[in-house]
């Protein structure tokens, strides 16, 4: 029951706990991007030479971001984003909580959208945006999906209709003057750091 359709992905719009397991993004959390980068090369078995390799940069650059002496530029967190299949935030320590900007759900690395070519989109779940396409195309439609979904004993409906016509609003997707045209937003801005 935790698929795309899963009371899970909407209960967490509410703060409930996280998933039992751990995932890279919540291991990483608070780390400097150097541990960061440094724990996943590892990890992987790749020494300086062959990250460096991947990337097209020098063994000499690898070090220097791993002491902390340098960051790598915007591009080649993109393809370290890809090549580890982490997020730009996890690379650089998660820095923000990221919130799906259509239904307000914390983001991991687990629960991000991604866009046609893979890459990771930061601000969209991948419940609310699936190869492109928003899967809402209405605020009420998202509404009546989480009321039927979240409601219970401890909390009415009527609570919950109440709880996300307060706050859906105040969200990016949502504020779009798009989404007063009766058709779906467009396709999100790009991920933080893919500009």
């Amino acid at each position: 029951m935790y698929g795309p359709l899963g009371l899970r992905r909407n209960s967490l719009l509410l703060g409930f706990p996280p998933p039992e397991w751990y995932t890279v993004c919540e291991v990483m959390t608070n780390m400097e991007t150097k541990d960061v980068l440094r724990e996943l090369r590892t990890a992987r078995g790749l020494s300086q030479e062959e990250l460096a390799g991947r990337l097209h940069v020098t063994r000499q650059a690898v070090s220097r971001w791993e002491t902390g002496e340098t960051t790598p530029n915007p591009e080649t967190l993109k393809l370290l984003s890809k090549l580890f299949q982490v997020s730009i935030n996890t690379l650089l320590g998660s820095p923000q909580q990221l919130l799906c900007q259509c239904c307000g759900m914390p983001l991991d690395d687990a629960s991000l959208s991604r866009e046609a070519d893979g890459s990771f989109n930061e601000e969209y779940c991948k419940w609310c945006y699936v190869d492109g396409e928003f899967a809402y195309s209405t605020l009420e439609e998202l509404t009546e999906f989480l009321v039927a979904h979240m409601s219970n004993a401890h909390w009415p409906a009527e609570q919950v209709r109440a709880f996300c016509t307060a706050q859906l609003p105040k969200l990016r997707h949502w504020q779009r003057p798009e989404r007063g045209t009766g058709g779906a937003c467009p396709p999100p801005s790009p991920s933080p750091g893919s500009r």
